[in-house]
């Protein structure tokens, strides 16, 4: 495909095709899995770099995490259905063809937009009635190590994921909710082809086969990982699935399969949960008021709109790019840089405008650290989490920022005050957050979706039940519920709270028109809210094109080291930003951006989708 013109992007006048009339939906197997032989629909590493095209479409696009995924929501988009309709049928594909990384197990956000309403469906995992906020303490009286937490029973919240789903379907549904689970019924009793990422995890990953039933599924009676291209089928989850279709999300959090998920947790051998059946019947989803805030960026003023906490994405991001508009980064034009992967050679953010945004990032994950969890459970300062938001606090926060030449880094930065605030809380200490995927929608009916899907780790629990993993979610919360003086850390264990998350779904807005703009989101635990904020730079300051903006270096901050994807910035850039004073870390920085914008090719009106290099994503639409 070649690529488009990228211009006017907010000014991008409303698509004028419209889908039909939506019809009884009947799934197609993609030719050889790859639908319509395009050779960037072959998945490739964890660590790989696919160098990808960007894609353009009139009337509907969806981008997903996986070929086979993206397809069973465009053939949905295809017969009629809406985005929510669509987003079901890639939620369903993935439990199959990415367990490792969300599905019917876990927990999701979701934001749509129908034009002139933004709705937030939280889906979050919650603890279970009977944990407590010693969850995680071991029998030293000392938090235990993460990993010892994660693998087992122990960690399993509630899942929310479908029955999110299913109050979005009843409220923006157009097909019958029992035809969306066709493709991934089809693909789990035919069988798919194990994909080259998830042979790679199954290759690196060592407690996964601890489980008999995930051993039995996941590798070959030699023990040995299956291999790339091996024909899978999951007639257990298939079986699931057709519970769940013929009697909504009851069939998966009620009657038998609740039953093997509460046996699965509580009788751990060795690291027991306490799920049970009443957690799962009672799962109640929270429909929520988006985080909405304004930004102005080369003369246009757009509205950027997100998950509210117990996410701390939308805020975590909008900070960061509320104090970057206090500095002189928009006066920074897009540096070079060398890096050698294909596609990316002269464009990398300079060390000048990397300090500025490293350290708002600092200053935004301090906030975060001592701030954000469940809302049923934590008050926001100032009454209210816009206050973490407003333009005067953020100019007053960016001011701590050195931006002279050669200005030194703070290094680890401390949290406001945002209005009159009393801290009630410690600041919860670093910990790892892990896992997720994203799925971008329009439809053509004027619909849009942004959904971010979590289990959390790699594989969540490595508890496998009726073909299907289950989340360890509940070590999102803080192993440690107090500091050193007593204090409480907000986003501490207790009962039917729902854990603190990054996950980052992201709708943005032309202010003037309310026209949407762009979709978008990532995978990538805490950094997922670096690899959002790159692509929003990118797109809304650098007018690039979304696959530009994904294909760009990663960076980021969590209030301490800069973080540099490995072998993309020149050496000039990485000691520029020492001399500053920074700890600078060269890593692999896998995200797994997926983003639709509108924008105009050859001066016709189109639907711009970007999908990551780094994972297997790809964007389909007509």
């Amino acid at each position: 495909m070649k690529k488009p013109v990228f211009t006017a992007l907010a000014a991008a006048a409303l698509l004028a095709a419209c889908a039909s009339a939506p019809s009884n939906f009947s799934y197609q197997i993609p030719a050889d899995e790859v639908a319509r032989g395009n050779k960037y629909l072959q998945p490739e590493g964890s660590s790989g770099y696919t160098d990808k095209p960007g894609w353009a479409t009139t009337k509907y696009a969806v981008a997903a995490a996986n070929p086979l995924a993206t397809d069973a929501g465009y053939q949905v988009l295809k017969a009629g259905g809406s985005a929510i309709d669509a987003a079901i049928a890639v939620q369903m594909v993935l439990t199959l063809v990415e367990p490792q990384s969300s599905g019917i197990g876990g927990g999701a956000f979701l934001l749509h937009s129908s034009g002139s309403k933004v709705e937030a469906f939280d889906g979050r995992e919650t603890a279970p009635a009977a944990v407590d906020e010693k969850l995680f303490i071991g029998a030293d009286g000392k938090p235990m190590a993460f990993i010892d937490g994660v693998v087992g029973g122990r960690s399993v919240g509630v899942p929310g994921t479908v029955r999110m789903l299913e109050m979005a379907h009843k409220q923006h549904g157009k097909l019958p909710w029992a035809q969306l689970f066709a493709p991934a019924i089809t693909l789990a009793e035919g069988g798919f082809t194990v994909s080259a990422r998830l042979a790679t995890l199954l290759k690196t990953e060592p407690h996964l086969k601890k489980d008999p039933v995930a051993a039995a599924y996941f590798y070959k009676p030699t023990g040995e990982p299956l291999d790339v291209g091996t024909r899978l089928r999951n007639q257990p989850l298939a079986d699931v699935l057709k519970k769940i279709a013929a009697s909504g999300s009851k069939g998966l959090l009620e009657g038998e399969v609740a039953q093997a998920i509460v046996d699965k947790v509580q009788k751990h051998p060795t690291n027991p949960g306490k799920l049970s059946m009443a957690d799962l019947a009672g799962y109640q989803v929270k429909t929520r008021d988006p985080i909405c805030h304004d930004y102005r960026a080369q003369a246009r003023d757009y509205r950027i709109c997100g998950m509210p906490p117990p996410s701390s994405g939308a805020i975590a991001v909008g900070q960061i790019l509320g104090i970057l508009n206090n500095t002189n980064a928009a006066k920074l034009p897009l540096g070079t840089g060398s890096g050698g992967v294909p596609g990316t050679v002269g464009a990398a953010p300079s060390a000048d405008w990397l300090h500025l945004y490293t350290e708002a990032s600092r200053l935004a994950f301090a906030d975060r650290a001592q701030y954000l969890g469940d809302p049923d459970f934590v008050q926001p300062p100032g009454g209210s989490w816009m206050s973490l938001l407003a333009p005067a606090y953020l100019a007053e926060r960016a001011k701590l920022i050195a931006q002279e030449p050669n200005g030194q880094s703070m290094k680890t930065a401390k949290p406001g005050v945002p209005g009159t605030v009393k801290l009630a809380y410690a600041p919860m200490p670093d910990q790892p957050e892990y896992g997720t995927s994203h799925i971008s929608i329009v439809d053509g009916y004027g619909n849009a979706v942004a959904m971010t899907t979590t289990i959390e780790d790699a594989f969540g629990s490595r508890q496998m039940v009726r073909g299907f993993l289950l989340n360890n979610e509940l070590t999102d919360f803080s192993y440690a519920p107090t500091d050193a003086d007593g204090k409480p850390v907000a986003n501490r264990v207790q009962p039917n709270k729902r854990p603190r998350s990054s996950m980052a779904p992201t709708l943005v807005f032309d202010k003037a028109t309310g026209q949407l703009v762009m979709s978008g989101g990532s995978p990538g635990g805490a950094l997922i809210i670096h690899y959002t904020a790159k692509t929003l730079y990118g797109v809304l300051n650098w007018g690039m094109m979304p696959q530009q903006a994904i294909n760009l270096p990663n960076f980021a901050s969590l209030n301490g080291p800069t973080l540099l994807e490995e072998k993309r910035f020149s050496p000039d850039t990485v000691e520029a930003l020492k001399s500053r004073g920074a700890e600078v870390r060269e890593m692999n920085m896998t995200s797994g951006l997926q983003a639709i914008a509108r924008g105009q090719a050859h001066g016709t009106p189109m639907l711009l989708g970007g999908a990551d290099p780094r994972r297997e994503g790809v964007v389909m639409g007509d």
